[in-house]
C-alpha cells in the first residue's frame, strides 16, 4: 500500500485546509485509515480515525467539533476537513492505514507527510 498525501499549505488562524490522502496497492487490506501529526519538539499524536467497514470516526479532543475525517473508497482516497484552525495545529501531518494482522500484528502504513502551518 502506497498513501500520498497533499493539501498542506500555510494559513492564518480561524482559517480552513482540506488534506488528502491518496492509496494505491492492496488498497483491499485497509480496514481503517487516520491522520496523525507531529510538531516540532514533539511526538507523533493520533488526530481522527476512520473505519472502512462501517466508516466510524473518532477524534482527538483537541480537534474534535473542527475537524472532520472521511473517506471516498471509489477514489481510495481519505480526507482531513481542518475548520477554525489554530496555530497548535502546526505539525507534519501523516496519512496511516492498517493492513491486515499477520501472526498477530497489524502491518500499518505511512504516508510522507504534509505540512500544516497556522499563522496568529
Amino acid at each position: 500500500v502506497q498513501l500520498v498525501e497533499s493539501g498542506g499549505g500555510l494559513v492564518q488562524a480561524g482559517g480552513s485546509l482540506r488534506l488528502s490522502c491518496a492509496a494505491s496497492g492492496s488498497t483491499a487490506s485497509i480496514n481503517a485509515m487516520s491522520w496523525y501529526r507531529q510538531a516540532p519538539g514533539k511526538q507523533r499524536e493520533l488526530v481522527a480515525v476512520i473505519t472502512s467497514s462501517d466508516s466510524s470516526t473518532n477524534y482527538a479532543d483537541s480537534v474534535k467539533g473542527r475537524f472532520t475525517i472521511s473517506r471516498d473508497n471509489a477514489k481510495n482516497t481519505m480526507y482531513l476537513q481542518m475548520n477554525s484552525l489554530k496555530p497548535e495545529d502546526t505539525a507534519v501531518y501523516y496519512c496511516n492505514a492498517r493492513g491486515r494482522k499477520t501472526l498477530g500484528y497489524w502491518t500499518y502504513y505511512w504516508g510522507q507527510g504534509t505540512q500544516v502551518t497556522v499563522s496568529s
